[in-house]
Parts: structure tokens; C-alpha cells; sequence
């Protein structure tokens, strides 16, 4: 009578599940890393595509005929990460932490002197006439040197809605902007919620055309920006 030979093979159903293991152990990973930096490349899309359509809506596709009374800046300008930018207290501020708002940005000395008051004035009722939408834009006066602000102009910077008071150096600021540094004061500034200093009014502002540009643009942003960071 013949003995049964043994074996050393696993039975089938276990051979079958080892197979099974060291496929899925065997997927490369070079192909893994691909799959997940498409999928984070497809949202960083997603998240940027309403800002590219707005732009492109109103400074590319628009009827016969319109004007813009501002000046688009392209490219656009984001605040520099080394600019040194401090608040009222001479404490630093990060420009991470203005994004989010829409800003009006008017630049001066402390000392302010007349056209720099006017400045001010402009950016503050223009900021009012835009009614509803007014809440989406926030008003920013950027101090380029170390004069102090006078008290009557400080309590108008105070008085609801406030003005956030900033400064960093003209000279850097001038280098960064592109502009000569006695020039550099000379316009107000248009910053959108992703920190970017897309738009510049020209040295002599009309407020009503200038906000017929904010209201088309708020319009044109209206599908992903909201008020309130």
C-alpha cells in the first residue's frame, strides 16, 4: 500500500490569499505619490478657478464701449513676505492676516498733509456709496515713515467703520511697487481676498467711475468672495 506523499504547499485557499496579499503589497509607490498630487493640483484648481473667471469676465470679456477708470496691475502683486509691516503699537503684522477682505489701501506720511487728507475722504465715502457691498471692503492707510499721526486725523481714522492703520518703509514699498518713491503715494490701491494688489486708480480719482469699476468687479467676485473674514 502506497503512503500519501506530504507537501509543503499551502492548501489552495491559502496560497490564493497569500497571491492575493503580495499583489497589493506589490502596487509601486512612485504610482501612488502620482495619483495624490493630481488629486491636490485638481482642488488647488477648483479653489482658483472663480478668481481666474471673475478677472477674466471683466477685463477680457466685456461689451463694446465700457472703460475702465483704474488700472489693472498684471501681474498682480502679492504682499512681500519680508516687507516689514507693523501695526499702530509698532507690533509686526503678518499680510497672511489681511486676507480675506477686499482693501482700499490710501498711502501717506503720518503728517498727512492735504491731498493725503482727500485721500482719505475719497476712500471713506467711497466705501459708503457702494451700500450693501460696502461690507466686503475694508479701508487701510499705509504710513511710510515714522511721523505720528495727528489727533484730529486719528480720532477720523477711529470713527466706525475704523480704518486699520499700517506702516511699512516708503523706499521698500516704492522697490516693490515699481514706482518712484515720491510717486508712490500718489493713488489709492485695490488689494482682492487673496492678498493680491491687483488694481491702482489713477493720480487724479473720479470716485464715481472708480466705483463703477469696484461695483462691477464685487459683482464679478460675488460667486466666491462674501463679507467678513
Amino acid at each position: 500500500m502506497m503512503k500519501p506523499v506530504k507537501s509543503d504547499a499551502p492548501p489552495p485557499s491559502l496560497q490564493d490569499e497569500s497571491e492575493l496579499t503580495l499583489t497589493v503589497h506589490a502596487m509601486p509607490r512612485a504610482k501612488v505619490r502620482t495619483v495624490g498630487r493630481l488629486k491636490m493640483l485638481l482642488v488647488l484648481l477648483a479653489c482658483a478657478a472663480p478668481v481666474a473667471a471673475s478677472y477674466f469676465m471683466y477685463f477680457v470679456v466685456r461689451p463694446d464701449g465700457r472703460t475702465n477708470h483704474a488700472e489693472l496691475l498684471s501681474p498682480t502683486l502679492a504682499w512681500p513676505a519680508d516687507l516689514p509691516l507693523t501695526a499702530q503699537d509698532g507690533k509686526p503684522v503678518a499680510p497672511a492676516t489681511l486676507r480675506g477682505q477686499w482693501l482700499m489701501v490710501v498711502m501717506g506720511s503720518g503728517a498727512c498733509d492735504e491731498a493725503c487728507e482727500k485721500r482719505l475722504h475719497a476712500q471713506r465715502q467711497l466705501r459708503e456709496m457702494l451700500g450693501r457691498e460696502r461690507d466686503r471692503i475694508d479701508k487701510v492707510f499705509l504710513v511710510l515713515d515714522d511721523a505720528p499721526i495727528k489727533p484730529a486725523l486719528q480720532a477720523a481714522l477711529d470713527a466706525p467703520p475704523q480704518v486699520q492703520v499700517l506702516r511699512a518703509p516708503r523706499a521698500l514699498v516704492a522697490a516693490w511697487l515699481k514706482v518712484p518713491g515720491d510717486q508712490v503715494d500718489a493713488v489709492q490701491y485695490l488689494v482682492d481676498p487673496m492678498g493680491e494688489w491687483m488694481m491702482r486708480t489713477p493720480v487724479v480719482m473720479e470716485p464715481a467711475k472708480f466705483k463703477r469699476d469696484l461695483d462691477r468687479l464685487l459683482r464679478a467676485s460675488a460667486s466666491w468672495d462674501r463679507a467678513g473674514r
